[in-house]
């Protein structure tokens, strides 16, 4: 069994984010922090079912709504890929306000590129895991293909994002455009686990298979055979949560 306990933090513009902390009712192995896909917040079902999964094997977690989503201020068009990155740094940091240092990142989908970037700033952290990460945050563009162009040109365009209409502004496209992952995978010095499924019509399988050939060892690849990009089958973002605890366990410092 796990609590969950409301949270907020400010975060890298300013805006107070919100969160929640999923807390082992028994002993705490270790703390993790996540990072959910990018418009999804942090009790959607891969993120809510996920972290309290870890708290019940004794892996507090901690998940936050981006800016402008959920319960947190601002406005999710200022945002960008680097901000999100950035968010993920100050969510570290409030749990180490907090004494509870992370020892493991994990991420889903565009929150897996986000904790690819961000553990080269946090050297408490002792392992990755992503799950349905594109290998580039460009990979999101499809999502909206038909309107890069006049996004560029004009500034802004809203598109349909998750059956929601948002606002996306030039600056988040050449934001994405310009992160490159590669050199932050090459130099993670970090143990890594990709979990994906081969049969993901999101961010196809071929993501992973660049992730894991672009890292170094010691990397660890799990294929999850009839899981959707969502997670939101039954059993299987728990099946998730499984999988990491068990992989992460020797990197906890609990």
């Amino acid at each position: 069994m796990s609590t969950s306990v409301k949270v907020s933090f400010e975060g890298s513009t300013g805006a107070l984010l919100a969160g929640i902390l999923d807390v082992p009712e028994g002993p705490v192995r270790g703390w993790g922090l996540f990072s959910h896909g990018l418009t999804l917040g942090k009790d959607s079902p891969s993120a809510s079912r996920i972290c309290k999964g870890l708290a019940e094997q004794g892996v507090g977690m901690l998940r936050f709504d981006n800016l402008g989503l959920g319960g947190s201020a601002g406005d999710w068009s200022d945002g960008s890929f680097s901000v999100k990155v950035a968010d993920t740094i100050k969510a570290a940091e409030f749990m180490r306000s907090q004494d509870k240092q992370i020892s493991l990142l994990v991420g889903h989908s565009f929150g897996g590129a986000a904790v690819l970037a961000a553990a080269g700033s946090l050297p408490e952290v002792a392992a990755v895991a992503t799950v349905a990460a594109p290998f580039q945050p460009k990979h999101v563009e499809h999502m909206f293909d038909a309107e890069v162009d006049t996004i560029l040109s004009e500034g802004s365009a809203e598109v349909n994002l998750g059956g929601r209409r948002r606002e996306i502004r030039r600056h988040f496209v050449e934001d994405i455009e310009k992160a490159d992952l590669r050199d932050c995978i090459r130099t993670l010095h970090r143990p890594l686990m990709v979990l994906h499924s081969p049969t993901d019509n999101t961010v196809g399988i071929e993501n992973a298979s660049e992730i894991f050939q672009t890292a170094r060892h010691p990397r660890s690849f799990v294929s999850l055979e009839g899981t959707e990009h969502l997670l939101t089958g039954k059993g299987q973002a728990a099946r998730v949560a499984r999988i990491i605890s068990a992989w992460a366990g020797q990197y906890l410092d609990g």
